[in-house]
């Protein structure tokens, strides 16, 4: 078993106005005060993606994200802004929909009309090294039974278009819209993936293998394999959880592809069901599976997550802190659940936005 696995990150931030607390379409001028290569824009123009470098340990990992989050926080602060990191921002105004320039984003907001205005949302995804791409098609087929734990760990959308939407993770039913978004597969080998990409793009549904937006996928670009199911997290802390138990994940599933251990079943429907379930719940309700359909609290899958993959963890040394994070995690519940409490304190929107810009922050000064 291959222990030597990177793991990195992209996280996607919003952008308000910190006397508003309103989205604003000030992304560009957030990132030209920004250097470094290591920041990009998103369709939206509300929006700035960072992206971490690939790392071996959790600590350094964490210590990346934290300068990448400081460094937006400073550029963003004179220009009385501020990046969130969430879902969704829970003041949003329709009328504010700006849309990035360039060939790209303009294919985007031809071609899918109402799904691309109102994709005002933020993902955080995982990249964990798989040099080789059959195995790295396999482990994302493998990986699925476990999409709504890392769904439920991650949910910080409740609000839609400034309305508690009843779901913790509107940002999911919105993404879900996209005709190449959710489950993906069967797939034998990276070339019969390839080959679905390819008469994606022939039937006009993508541009390019760039907007494979399965829950995940192999990534593109890298060697990796990417998880995309998670909302953007304001807590460091939830970022290291994930990361560290998608990696550990990973390894466990590429070690079962190599000794030819049979793929789950393929259930589209019920792995829809099982998503749609994480988001409307999240980490304060029951989870089912394509393995399991019966609802089990959130809390006991994430439990047996933590069990299945111990002994990983362990060989890994990355045990102690995950099993700290995750303690800390069921402790405090979602993201979700914090901005609607902060919300029913006073009946003000506004404070479920402070309530972001102060968690997004909150790694600061922390080791």
């Amino acid at each position: 078993m291959d222990y030597n696995v990177a793991v990195g990150i992209e996280e996607e931030f919003h952008i308000v106005d910190l006397a508003t607390r309103a989205l604003v379409p000030r992304a560009g001028e957030v990132l030209e005060r920004l250097a470094g290569g290591r920041y990009a824009a998103e369709m939206q123009r509300s929006v700035v993606e960072s992206n971490t470098l690939p790392w071996h340990y959790l600590a350094d990992l964490r210590k990346d994200l934290t300068e990448l989050r400081a460094r937006l926080i400073e550029a963003a602060r004179p220009l009385g802004l501020a990046p969130i990191a969430a879902g969704t921002a829970p003041l949003t105004d329709p009328d504010g929909y700006a849309f990035t320039e360039g060939e790209r984003y303009g294919f985007l907001r031809d071609r899918y009309q109402l799904i691309a205005w109102q994709q005002m949302v933020c993902s955080m995804q995982v990249h964990a090294e798989v040099p080789d791409r059959d195995v790295a098609v396999a482990v994302a087929q493998r990986v699925q039974p476990w999409l709504p734990v890392f769904l439920a760990l991650s949910v910080s959308s409740p609000y839609w278009m400034g309305r508690d939407s009843g779901y913790l993770s509107s940002r999911t039913i919105a993404w879900q819209r996209w005709p190449t978004a959710g489950p993906a597969g069967p797939f034998a080998n990276a070339a019969e993936y390839d080959q679905a990409v390819a008469d994606l793009v022939r039937a006009g549904a993508m541009l390019d293998a760039g907007m494979i937006y399965f829950d995940v996928r192999p990534s593109a670009h890298v060697p990796t394999v990417e998880l995309r199911v998670c909302d953007a997290t304001p807590l460091i802390e939830d970022v290291i959880l994930i990361a560290g138990l998608f990696r550990a994940l990973v390894i466990k599933e590429a070690a079962a592809a190599a000794a030819g251990e049979p793929l789950p079943p393929v259930r589209p429907a019920l792995a829809r069901a099982a998503a749609w379930r994480a988001a409307r719940y999240g980490l304060e309700g029951d989870l089912v599976t394509v393995l399991d359909p019966v609802p089990v609290p959130a809390r006991e899958r994430v439990e047996n997550l933590l069990e299945e993959l111990r002994p990983i963890l362990v060989a890994l040394g990355d045990w102690p802190m995950v099993r700290e994070l995750a303690d800390a995690a069921l402790a405090r519940g979602s993201s979700a659940a914090r901005q609607r409490a902060a919300y029913a304190e006073r009946g003000r929107l506004a404070d479920a936005v402070d309530l972001l810009v102060a968690e997004t922050a909150s790694c600061l000064g922390k080791p």
